[in-house]
């Protein structure tokens, strides 16, 4: 299938409650086999914020442009396992929307979509993290179904783990706070994969893993500062290879350039598209793009 969009964003995220986000790395693409560039954001240094990052997306979709976006945070939690995101929560949210909104008003009063509150004391769902404070009494190595099938290529980490190395809890909190922003900004004009359907719309934001993309390329995540690897992700995924101005001198550039690549790769084959079908779980869970 044609490539419907007109660009393709790869996204390394960043949770930090920082307000210097080094992390967040934004990674644009064209149809073609053009690489990735990095863009550079609107603070010092061409550093991103999570806001500004929303506000750019927001602004090119109302402009009318045709826009792909792959973020590197989890959409949601595992449901299926215990028939819950939070068992034992009164009155917990059972529906995307509703989790959105409640990590939303868990914490609100943060600035930058920062979703610490969700886990901090006193919160009624912190007993389901791993924290810096401790493992809360209802933390547990949950699994939500596409983390299942990714683990069949490469494994990702905990998605209520909210410390130490790999830490994507924080990140995912920050996205759902992300993603509740968005939706309430534009509502039907922008299709969140695969909760809002799983056919290519001309506004589109998608959950991905750039670990996925290099194992895909049969290297090892690992060894992206050697000489030939980005590019060698990037050829894996019909790209050129790298010529931005911006060296690739951290993961999370390197990361965004060649999520970038694969998301653009992988939007062109109906079988990614249609993934999550097979899985009943994906209306509730989400999907990574890319596993299939």
């Amino acid at each position: 299938m044609s490539l419907p969009f007109d660009v393709v964003f790869g996204i390394d995220w960043s949770g930090s409650k920082a307000t210097r986000l080094p992390g967040l790395r934004v990674a644009v693409c064209t149809p073609g086999d053009a690489p990735p560039v990095l863009l550079s954001g609107p603070r010092a240094d061409g550093l991103w914020r999570r806001m500004d990052v929303l506000g750019m997306l927001v602004d090119r979709i109302e402009a009318g442009e045709r826009v792909l976006a792959g973020f590197d945070f989890a959409f949601a939690y595992a449901f299926e396992d215990m028939g819950a995101y939070f068992p034992g929560l009164p009155d917990a949210p059972s529906d995307i929307r509703a989790l959105w909104a409640y990590v939303e008003r868990l914490s609100r009063d943060a600035p930058d979509l920062y979703g610490g509150a969700v886990y901090a004391a006193g919160s009624p769902v912190a007993e389901h993290y791993l924290t810096p404070a401790g493992r809360g009494n209802r933390y547990t190595h949950r699994r939500r179904a596409t983390e299942t099938a990714c683990a069949a290529v490469t494994s990702p980490h905990p998605v209520f783990k909210c410390v130490g190395a790999a830490n994507v809890g924080t990140g995912s909190l920050a996205g759902m706070r992300f993603l509740h922003r968005l939706k309430t900004a534009l509502d039907d004009r922008v299709t969140v994969w695969p909760f809002d359907g799983i056919v290519p719309k001309p506004a589109m934001v998608c959950e991905i893993f750039p670990r996925l993309a290099v194992k895909q390329a049969c290297l090892d995540p690992t060894r992206w500062r050697e000489s030939g690897v980005v590019d060698a992700v990037l050829c894996h995924h019909g790209s050129m290879a790298y010529t931005g101005d911006e060296p690739l001198d951290t993961e999370d550039k390197a990361d965004a350039v060649m999520a970038a690549a694969a998301l653009r790769a992988r939007a062109a084959m109906n079988a990614v598209w249609q993934a999550p079908s097979k899985q009943p779980a994906a209306a509730r869970e989400g999907w990574i793009f890319g596993v299939t």
